[in-house]
């Protein structure tokens, strides 16, 4: 098994400034970003008890129902997005943002009765958890998962799996030989995981795509919680008076 540990934050100019902006509060109390606060909510806050979508557009369905703002999405519902669909929710501890023509499953462990697991079968998903230990899964690759905020696009041929901070063990779902465990501060080991190849290539290094640190401050801030790059020495701590 390989195992990775991250070097320095990503040095693109555009992030350094984002980040510096959320450590400083320039992007206002809850640290969002002006556009990602007007596509997804206008004051990111933990749900009240007993909502689960923080908010959706276009066609979205939970369990085979269409959704709207009052649909409980509890720890085994199956979420689907339509073309131009999009949901921001919060199940227990963890929080999702799936994209546009996504298919995903929740998985409610027998004992705790808390979701463990969530398995994406098409599509793009942004998710942040909270302590003790969860599984994601594609069709063609299984993450554990520690504390982490991960992203995921699940294709037919590869996979791609960025640890955008904390612990993460990658492995191929036919081989589980196949694997590398990724430690990461910042999007520093983005990974694509193929469908065929060699064994010592199946396991990629990747780009960062697709997903921004704005996104993921708004989904910790639905549970509470701020990320690391945000409040250095913080993550997990409950966040600051609004």
């Amino acid at each position: 098994m390989k195992r990775f540990y991250g070097r320095a934050p990503l040095q693109s100019r555009q992030r350094r400034a984002l980040v510096q902006a959320l450590a400083a509060g320039a992007l206002g109390a809850t640290g969002i970003g002006v556009s990602t606060a007007q596509l997804l909510g206008k004051v990111p806050r933990p749900l009240p008890a007993g909502r689960s979508i923080y908010t959706l557009r276009g066609e979205v369905t939970v369990d085979e129902i269409a959704a709207d703002l009052n649909t409980a999405i509890t720890p085994n519902s199956r979420v689907r997005t339509g073309p131009g669909g999009q949901v921001a929710f919060v199940v227990g501890s963890e929080a999702f943002l799936l994209r546009a023509n996504s298919r995903m499953d929740l998985m409610q462990d027998e004992h705790t009765g808390l979701t463990r697991a969530l398995r994406l079968l098409s599509g793009k998903l942004l998710s942040v958890f909270g302590s003790g230990r969860f599984r994601a899964q594609t069709s063609l690759a299984t993450i554990g998962i520690r504390g982490t905020g991960v992203y995921l696009e699940a294709e037919a041929e590869r996979s791609y799996i960025c640890t955008c901070y904390g612990t993460t063990r990658i492995a191929a779902i036919d081989d589980p030989s196949l694997s590398e465990e990724v430690v990461t501060r910042h999007h520093d080991a983005p990974r694509y995981v193929y469908a065929t190849g060699r064994s010592d290539a199946r396991i990629q290094p990747a780009p960062f795509v697709n997903h921004t640190d704005d996104e993921l401050a708004l989904l910790e801030a639905l549970v509470g919680r701020t990320p690391p790059f945000s409040v250095p020495g913080e993550y997990g701590a409950p966040r600051r008076d609004y």
